[in-house]
């Protein structure tokens, strides 16, 4: 592929690209593998609105869901029980990659149930579960980076598994799980146990950012008497998002340095990166790979679906930008503040709702699945 501005991406700047959407479908067409051997897609996650939308509305996984009839498993044990063949299949694809970057990557990622999020023993369970049923060194499973989440993220690390910690967005947030994955290596480390292959990379999301600051600013645009006013809120929208992951990369670049961390790379340990989540724009008034644009650096991951993907290989901006304009990004931040936008409440409002919005998923797609159950069972759905 001539131009290729994916594999640009890393071969220039060092940035992985990670699609962000999986289904039976894709595998069984081939549409995965040329992914990665055709895109250069270096990785790839999941989550329960992905599976929703592959398993309960299409008809690709008919076949298997009767199958599992005869073992009498319930709607959640037939969707983790597809999943995983799904996953699996998928860290199969990826494997060379993964052998190829010494496991740098190559990663696959599975979620454990939302209803975990604020549930450290349910989380931890479902955590090792996932993880030794999918058995593939090249998977990582997903775990929310709450409060309740981080001890558990930190206790999976130290055991050996590799950990996508997602629903990041704040720096304070993102600040603690990159700690806590310090702490676990270290930890490893000290044992004398081996800390080459424990991988984990942190989500920072970032269009939803923009999403709920500009509605806060459309208020306060339309109650503004003056337009001086209007005009300074109105060039505050669309700037908070990238702010804060810029910001969020000025503390990666602290944390991963120093002694604590350089006697970690000196025993193998790879970075924890930023992977920078919910690419795709909202606002249609917006470029549509901004999210992209603005954020390529070295030692991070861009999690885009399959729409940003295509959109940045046709008009997207290969540079390096996520150090770029740094003293504006903050400043960006104090502009928000002064016009009477507090940042750390929406990043609170936004983890909630995150949180809410893929428990929606999870019980959605467990009804479709049970929906599918019944009907090929011959029996009406309750």
């Amino acid at each position: 592929m001539a131009d290729n501005r994916i594999k640009e991406l890393y071969q220039r700047e060092g940035q992985s690209a990670w699609q962000d959407d999986i289904s039976r479908d894709m595998l069984n067409s081939g549409a995965v593998r040329t992914a990665i051997e055709e895109i250069g897609i270096r990785g790839l996650t999941s989550n329960p609105t992905i599976f929703e939308k592959a398993i309960a509305s299409g008809t690709a996984y008919d076949e298997e869901i009767a199958g599992l009839l005869e073992r009498n498993l319930d709607a959640a044990a037939i969707f983790e029980t597809v999943a995983v063949r799904d996953i699996q299949a998928t860290c199969d694809l990826f494997r060379p990659l993964y052998d190829e970057s010494c496991g740098g990557d190559g990663f696959v990622s599975i979620e454990v149930s939302p209803a975990g999020a604020r549930d450290p023993r349910l989380t931890a369970e479902e955590a090792r579960r996932l993880w030794k049923a999918v058995d593939r060194p090249n998977l990582m499973v997903k775990i929310p980076g709450t409060v309740e989440g981080v001890p558990v993220i930190r206790q999976m690390l130290e055991e050996g598994i590799n950990i996508n910690i997602t629903l990041l967005f704040s720096v304070d947030s993102y600040e603690r799980v990159a700690r806590a994955y310090l702490e676990a290596l270290t930890a490893r480390n000290e044992a004398g146990k081996p800390v080459d292959r424990v991988a984990s990379v942190a989500s920072f999301f970032v269009s939803r950012v923009d999403t709920l600051i500009d509605k806060q600013l459309d208020a306060k645009i339309a109650a503004a008497t003056d337009d001086a006013t209007k005009a300074r809120l109105s060039a505050l929208k669309g700037q908070a998002a990238i702010a804060n992951a810029k910001i969020a990369y000025q503390s990666f670049q602290k944390l991963f340095s120093g002694m604590v961390w350089e006697r970690l790379r000196d025993a193998g340990a790879l970075v924890q990166r930023p992977l920078w989540a919910s690419t795709s724009v909202k606002n249609p008034a917006y470029p549509d790979t901004m999210y992209v644009d603005e954020l390529i650096g070295p030692l991070t991951v861009n999690t885009m679906p399959r729409p940003t993907i295509e959109a940045f290989l046709d008009h997207g901006t290969v540079a390096r930008t996520i150090d770029q304009n740094v003293t504006e990004a903050y400043r960006t931040m104090d502009k928000l503040a002064a016009a009477g936008i507090d940042v750390d409440a929406v990043t609170r409002q936004l983890e909630e709702e995150g949180i809410a919005s893929f428990a929606k998923s999870y019980d959605s797609l467990i009804a479709g699945v049970e929906s599918k159950r019944s009907r090929l069972a011959g029996a009406p759905a309750d």
